[in-house]
């Protein structure tokens, strides 16, 4: 019996309903736009590379000089606007200045100590013009630190912005008496201007193939002091291309960003992607909770950016309205994506719902690393992973990533006695991410820290899985569940066992933040006299309408509900036992809004020894003050928790 064809109507909606079926069970889709965002990319750095012309000054004068965009908007600053031809005639003039008047040639190191700045991006752009490389200080840098990275970078010219100019002491200049340190005044910016906008020749340029160095970024040293991390010219090309590719960047959209660009993030991953098509890229001087919104209304911005605790700052900022119409403006701009690094779960859609922002794009990724994970988020179904993929991309690309489980011990990934090899982790089961290298040819996928073949060795480990296998350390814990959505876990090192147990920080952090009187949080493990591992503590901030009393400490009522909260969200073992009370807005944060840990770690919990901070502990069923004779009582061993 020959089966009879369904009827057009009926066939229509089955057709429709197999094939939303198959995308959804393989993310189809999803995975063709993350193909169709690295394909093109790849063979646009190929041809790029082939012609030398990777250096990315030749993306912007291909801008400046095409008669399609030459008279685009390129940059916005303050009140401040310049076209792509403005702009391209600044950076010639900017870079006749420094090869005529201060000698800086091909493959010369200068470091811009620079807050977000029109001058900073015309400064960066001359640089490379004239082949030249850009080592990126953090602004908030001073004494020690600010010398160890400039001595890191073998520079001889550093350039620095007037408005920190404070941070660049005599000690630092005393200490590097063969570096020429230049504050960029207006005076000298008018001298800069008067130079002819002379075009450096290609020979310039020359030798600025894939692994070559475009840029000198530090990591952010939240353990220790920063580390110089090389970023090659075909890493900028690659996140830039790909990432706009992906977010859907078209060249009328304004991209807005008050992270700062001295670190990757707000550098390759807003202004290469800005760059690589010819949208608009706006700039704020460094991150205001109060000011953010205005910014982005005043810029017209379609597209913003955040990292680490930047969404949950502007959450906990009061509604702003405006003073003329009494209007609710934290709807009012033109943004369809947020995208960025760090936005923790609990933070996700109450920002998303607060603000009317459509997208979440979150990645995860690291300066010196060789891959990432991209998560492009429109519904609960991804939210709060830092990554995401299908059937068809974990066919092409799967093999470059791996999760192994570790020994929190060694924070190592941990080794089978028997065979020698690392382990996979199981799916939904923590482990260190892990990406792949080529083993005959590392420095291809990972050219590592400069000048530090020590700290670039431990970022890379052999025979992993296979004798004479390479991977990269990300050093960070995440979990890949069976929906292959990745989420963060933790911090190698941030991670602490209490009670035999491994209590992840983000995990408990993510539990505290969803308390209502909670503004921000920031867990680590204490180490107590008497007892073996860390119990868990949480620096805290409340927000103003949890504290009573002329001093603002919270509430009984509120450290009885949080007591309790923590108690039904978190197994026995995870919970934070102590709670460190901050004065101030803000748990202590590197420029790039990612907590830092080590301090209050170091600091423990002893009362007195904060400084103004109150210390409470978990007693029944609340919080309550501990106070020195508490302490006295750990320390004698007379308490055990």
């Amino acid at each position: 019996m020959v089966a009879l064809p369904l009827p057009l109507p009926v066939a229509i909606p089955a057709l429709a309903a197999a094939a939303a079926y198959i995308n959804a069970r393989t993310l189809l889709y999803y995975d063709l736009n993350l193909v169709r965002s690295i394909i093109p990319t790849v063979a646009n750095v190929g041809w790029w590379t082939n012609r030398g012309r990777l250096n990315f000054f030749y993306r912007f004068e291909d801008l400046a000089t095409a008669k399609s965009s030459e008279n685009r908007v390129f940059l916005r600053f303050e009140d401040r606007t310049y076209t792509y031809a403005q702009a391209y005639d600044t950076v010639l003039r900017y870079s006749h200045w420094l090869k005529e008047r201060r000698g800086v040639q091909q493959g010369d190191m200068v470091a811009l100590d620079f807050q977000n700045t029109d001058t900073f991006i015309f400064l960066l752009l001359a640089l490379w013009a004239l082949g030249a490389v850009p080592a990126l200080i953090n602004y908030n840098l001073s004494g020690r630190a600010l010398i160890h990275c400039i001595t890191k970078a073998k520079t001889r010219l550093v350039l620095i912005d007037p408005a920190i100019a404070a941070n660049v002491g005599e000690d630092v200049r005393s200490e590097l008496g063969g570096v020429n340190f230049e504050t960029v005044t207006p005076t000298l910016e008018a001298q800069m201007l008067s130079h002819e906008p002379i075009r450096p020749p290609d020979e310039a340029r020359a030798g600025a193939g894939g692994e070559a160095m475009g840029v000198l970024i530090y990591t952010s040293g939240t353990t220790g002091l920063p580390k110089a991390a090389i970023v090659s010219w075909s890493k900028i090309a690659v996140v830039g291309g790909f990432t706009s590719r992906w977010v859907g960047t078209k060249a009328s959209d304004v991209f807005y960003t008050a992270m700062p660009l001295y670190h990757s993030t707000a550098l390759l991953l807003g202004f290469a992607h800005t760059l690589s098509v010819g949208a608009t890229f706006a700039i704020s001087r460094k991150f205001s909770t109060s000011f953010f919104w205005d910014d982005v209304r005043k810029h017209g911005a379609n597209i913003i950016q955040y990292v680490g605790e930047t969404c949950r700052y502007l959450l906990s900022a009061p509604t702003r309205l405006d003073p003329v119409t009494g209007e609710n403006l934290d709807r009012k701009h033109n943004v369809r994506v947020a995208f960025g690094n760090g936005l923790r779960p609990d933070v996700w859609n109450p920002f998303k719902e607060r603000f009317g922002i459509e997208t979440i794009a979150e990645f995860y990724g690291a300066t010196e690393g060789s891959f990432a994970t991209w998560n492009m988020s429109r519904n609960d179904y991804s939210m709060g992973a830092v990554g995401r993929s299908g059937s068809l991309y974990n066919i092409l690309m799967g093999r470059s990533i791996a999760i192994a489980e570790v020994d929190h011990e060694t924070e190592l990934p941990y080794r089978d006695a028997k065979t020698g090899f690392c382990v996979r982790a199981r799916r939904g089961e923590p482990g260190e991410l892990l990406f792949r290298l080529p083993p005959n040819d590392v420095d291809s996928r990972f050219q590592g820290y400069f000048e530090d073949k020590d700290a670039t060795s431990k970022k890379i480990m052999r025979s992993v899985f296979s004798k004479g296998d390479a991977w990269f350390r990300t050093g960070d814990v995440v979990r890949w569940d069976s929906e292959n959505r990745v989420f963060f876990t933790d911090r190698i090192g941030d991670t602490f066992r209490w009670k035999s147990e491994n209590v992840s920080t983000a995990e408990v952090a993510q539990a505290i933040g969803l308390h209502q009187a909670i503004q921000e949080s920031n867990v680590y493990g204490v180490e107590l006299p008497h007892h073996e591992g860390r119990a868990g503590c949480a620096a805290v901030i409340f927000k103003p309408s949890a504290l009573v009393g002329e001093g603002g400490a919270p509430s009984s009522e509120t450290l009885k509900t949080l007591a309790q909260h923590v108690r039904a969200e978190l197994p026995k073992y995870a919970l934070p036992l102590f709670l460190r009370v901050l004065r101030g807005d803000t748990t202590h944060a590197t420029g790039t809004n990612k907590q830092q840990k080590n301090h209050l770690r170091d600091e423990g919990v002893e009362p007195g020894k904060l400084g103004a901070d109150q210390v409470f502990w978990l007693k029944g069923d609340s919080y309550v003050r501990f106070r020195p004779e508490d302490w006295m009582a750990l320390d004698a061993g007379k308490v055990k928790l």
